[in-house]
């Protein structure tokens, strides 16, 4: 009987190593340096366990992941602490081409837009979406959460659904990194989480939870 268990609690053990060593999810908490991050344009630092861009210029944004990355989730909590306008990158082909959905303080909405070759502020504007039992403001954390599949780029807020914009103007972008913005403003970044089928992942998902819980019921069974 203690053979069996043992080889049952080996068994288990394997499964679920397998199950979460490779989840298709990547996270960055920023408790030590960005290393894998690369800063586009701005003043970007590390301080506290948070992700930081000094007050500058326009469209400036760090980076990071596979430009080969295609339909994934992006997820982030954005803090603006001086300024207007900050966000969450995704299907960042270079440095200039990539889409962005950024916090509007001034008019309680987020923007969509495309940015392109020439200039950090070269753009077409993609739509908006008013803010839905949200109010965006300075000094508080929102959690960004940006599904994107196809040309569809759908968006959460705190939780609650904004809405969904699609692409329509023939030039998107298929697949790319993902990163954080901001526009004129001094901003803060955490926990950004990139998950999908086609992220080779490393982050574990709740193992010491599923271990314990899977431990427990072969303890009733034996």
């Amino acid at each position: 009987m203690k053979y069996l268990f043992s080889t049952v609690v080996m068994c288990c053990f394997l499964v679920l190593a397998a199950s979460f060593a490779f989840a298709g999810e990547q996270t960055w908490d920023f408790e030590s340096e960005a290393g894998d991050w690369t800063p586009a344009n701005g003043s970007w630092s590390v301080e506290d366990g948070i992700y930081k861009l000094a007050k500058g210029g326009r469209a400036e944004h760090s980076l990071v992941g596979d430009t080969g990355w295609e339909d994934y989730t992006v997820e982030a909590k954005v803090r603006l602490d001086e300024g207007n306008w900050a966000g969450v990158v995704f299907r960042a082909q270079s440095e200039m081409e990539y889409y962005v959905y950024y916090l509007n303080v001034p008019n309680n909405k987020t923007e969509l837009w495309r940015h392109k070759q020439s200039a950090w502020d070269s753009r077409d504007k993609i739509g908006e979406l008013a803010g839905t039992n949200i109010t965006v403001a300075n000094d508080e954390w929102f959690e960004m959460r940006v599904v994107v599949e196809g040309t569809s780029m759908k968006l959460w807020i705190n939780g609650e659904e904004q809405g969904e914009l699609t692409d329509e103007t023939g030039a998107d972008y298929p697949a790319g990194q993902a990163g954080v913005w901001a526009w004129e403003t001094a901003a803060s970044f955490d926990d950004v989480t990139v998950s999908g089928d086609a992220i080779a992942g490393l982050t574990p998902v709740e193992p010491q939870d599923k271990l314990a819980t899977t431990w427990g019921r072969l303890k009733q069974r034996f």
